[in-house]
């Protein structure tokens, strides 16, 4: 089972991809984690990704796609996977359909979780975290008992500057730019199953494994 699991930030994509991974024992692929795979071999194209990463630049598609396709190579991705983070254009999604017909492999299931933009800045701008201690609080789903205090050690809590509404809102708006012309690639191919993310996370987790399963 060859799945890619799609989502905005915010969505709750970390969650059940984790579950996926879980029920169905395949390996969770990102492109971060396939990076310092590669970097850590010292793979050429991981020193080539290496040489990039240190300058603080975007590693070129043909090094990203290249070490994808070394990744999804390994003895471990034989009974299937999950990507998640790639593809984010479509020209990565068709340097995806190729690398996997060379590998005699194919998608079989894109997974897309649907929530409204509103509740997802709701989601992602509601998060403060501790100055003194680090502790982490979210203002609608882990609420501390005094406004502004931590519960641990009564520092202060504040915002992060990259979870304004400002920053968040531009994150969500680039995404879902990049990735309008991915729904419409996979869902042609008849392999696009969208999942309303706003639901319990067991409700959501219940619908996604049915649908894997081939009963929905």
């Amino acid at each position: 089972m060859n799945v890619l699991f799609m989502g905005p930030p915010g969505a709750g994509k970390g969650t059940q991809a984790e579950k996926i991974v879980e029920e169905f024992q395949i390996p969770h692929i990102s492109t971060g984690d396939a990076f310092r795979l590669a970097m850590s071999q010292g793979t050429p194209l991981g020193v080539e990704a290496k040489s990039y990463v240190d300058k603080g630049l975007l590693v070129p598609d043909e090094i990203t796609n290249g070490i994808v396709k070394e990744r999804l190579a390994q003895p471990d991705c034989a009974k299937g996977f999950l990507l998640d983070g790639y593809p984010r254009t479509l020209a990565q999604a068709e340097a995806l359909d190729e690398m996997l017909s060379s590998l005699g492999k194919t998608l079989n299931h894109v997974v897309n979780l649907k929530v409204d933009r509103n509740l997802l800045l709701a989601r992602l701008t509601g998060r403060r975290i501790c100055r003194s201690c680090g502790a982490t609080y979210h203002v609608m789903f882990n609420a501390p008992k005094q406004e502004g205090v931590c519960d641990k050690c009564g520092g202060e809590l504040y915002q992060r500057s990259d979870d304004t509404e400002e920053k968040v809102g531009t994150r969500l708006d680039e995404y879902l730019n990049k990735t309008a012309p991915l729904l419409d690639f996979y869902g042609n191919k008849g392999i696009l199953y969208e999942v309303n993310g706003e639901q319990d996370i067991q409700a959501v987790t219940a619908e996604i494994h049915a649908h894997l399963r081939g009963q929905s």
